[in-house]
């Protein structure tokens, strides 16, 4: 009767090192980095989405803004739709004609003064949210190279060639540069 299917280097022969008690020497190593790898790819990944979830929330703000800024202009027409009816139709009593022009004059002023600052907070939080865009794609592009650096990285307890596992490091290495660039864009 056989007694299964010998897989190399794990048999009785003890052609492998698993069979004299010895490891892959590049399990540790590989497996430390790759962890240190895979908690670094974590933060990122949280910078990135939490990067992206402001950018969403300033870019809701700022429709909000542009939106108040139409309806502040809507009235602001309206103002001065009354300044034309009361400064041109003939009144029975011109004093109050010529108080109701000043009251809505006012309020035409009030209504442009507003969406001058309307619309500069509108454009403060656009700015702010492509700042924030540009944080989130770096982060973006580091989570990218420190996954790919990851599976890199895994190929090598695979196929035990080291070449594997520099290329991962590099691409790790590369990924936190690329994330930590969010730092510096203002």
């Amino acid at each position: 009767m056989s007694e299964g299917v010998e897989i190399p280097g794990h048999g009785h022969g003890g052609h492998g090192h698993a069979a004299h008690g010895e490891e892959n020497p590049l399990v540790l190593p590989v497996s430390l980095s790759m962890s240190i790898m895979a908690v670094i790819l974590a933060a990122v990944t949280l910078l990135a989405h939490r990067a992206s979830t402001h950018e969403l929330l300033l870019q809701s703000q700022a429709t909000d803004q542009w939106a108040y800024y139409q309806a502040k202009n809507i009235r602001l027409h309206e103002m001065e739709a009354n300044v034309d009816i009361f400064a041109t139709l003939g009144a029975k009593d011109p004093a109050r004609a010529e108080a109701m022009v000043q009251k809505y004059e006012k309020q035409v002023a009030k209504y442009e003064s507003d969406k001058e600052d309307i619309s500069e907070k509108a454009k403060e939080l656009e700015k702010e949210r492509d700042l924030l865009g540009h944080h989130a794609d770096r982060f973006e592009i580091g989570e990218v190279f420190l996954e790919v650096g990851l599976v890199i990285c895994s190929i090598t307890l695979l196929t035990n060639r080291k070449p594997f596992w520099y290329l991962g490091i590099l691409l790790g290495i590369g990924g936190m540069i690329a994330a930590a660039t969010a730092f510096l864009i203002h």
